[in-house]
């Protein structure tokens, strides 16, 4: 395999910096104007863990808010995530 051949492989200290841009410069604005907010938990190997915390936690639309919110926004913004697992106790 030659170097153009190799793929480019994102750290985890990396993924972890682009999460938090993002979730400073666009998630958490939008969350606050309902009252929650979004705190990554870790990054391990790709999977980034997202806890919401606030108005978002326990709410109806948290899973909407997640999957085509968080999700779609930290995937587009963010080269190498695999997976962004919600590890909200939404019960509580």
């Amino acid at each position: 395999m030659n170097d153009t051949e190799k793929t480019s492989v994102v750290s985890d200290e990396e993924i972890e910096r682009g999460v938090k841009k993002v979730f400073d410069e666009y998630i958490n604005p939008a969350l606050q104007s309902h009252g929650g907010f979004a705190r990554l938990v870790g990054v391990t190997q790709g999977e980034v863990r997202v806890e919401l915390g606030g108005g978002c936690r326990g709410c109806p639309g948290a899973r909407a808010t997640m999957r085509q919110g968080i999700e779609a926004i930290l995937r587009e913004q963010v080269p190498g995530i695999v997976a962004v697992t919600d590890v909200t106790e939404h019960g509580l």
